[in-house]
């Protein structure tokens, strides 16, 4: 699973940084090719948004439901969340960065990437992340359209000149694997081994 997230953090991270360094714009000996096409970006990063979501929501999904408000408590994870706070935590961040790469307003029930506080149980939390998921494919289907803007998140790295539909997404999507690390670590500390690692 690390060598997974490594090869999809490396694509990830190569698509975004060869579209915002070149602006879709590529030099061929010494002319200037526009080679990147939008909608091949897209459908790759398609591709990535649902094996992410896939490997996530399977993680969530095989958590049992007396376990969402499992949080570690030997070592140093004092005031970590527990499993249900962190995977609504992971869907308001998809939610939010979604919204600003959309150009909207965030969810108000989004929080301070909480999530909503009314959304508790097993099936409401997972839910709410495949919900997260959907706005993120959202965001990407808008990837090379000029008619809507692009909003900077408070909590995006990324200053307003430099957020793109793109990069919002890359970045939501390097965000939730960070969880599905921690993930992983909760399942494990539970007895449940992790969809994705099942032979």
């Amino acid at each position: 699973m690390h060598k997974m997230k490594l090869i999809l953090m490396l694509v990830l991270w190569s698509l975004s940084s060869n579209l915002l360094a070149h602006g879709g714009q590529q030099r061929v000996g010494s002319k200037e090719t526009t080679s990147l096409d939008a909608e091949r970006e897209k459908r790759a990063l398609q591709v990535l948004a649902k094996l992410t979501e896939k490997v996530i929501v399977s993680a969530a999904d095989a958590m049992p439901a007396d376990k969402y408000g499992f949080a570690p408590t030997d070592g140093e994870f004092k005031g970590v969340r527990t499993f249900g706070q962190m995977v609504k935590h992971l869907s308001a961040t998809n939610y939010i960065l979604a919204g600003a790469a959309l150009g909207e307003e965030p969810p108000a029930d989004a929080g301070d990437e909480l999530g909503p506080e009314g959304v508790r149980t097993k099936d409401e939390v997972l839910s709410y992340l495949k919900g997260s998921f959907a706005s993120l494919d959202k965001a990407i289907e808008a990837i090379g359209q000029k008619s809507s803007p692009v909003k900077s998140s408070p909590i995006s790295p990324l200053k307003s000149a430099e957020a793109t539909r793109l990069a919002l997404v890359v970045e939501s999507l390097v965000h939730a694997f960070d969880h599905y690390g921690q993930m992983v670590e909760y399942l494990r500390m539970n007895g449940v081994v992790p969809p994705a690692s099942r032979a």
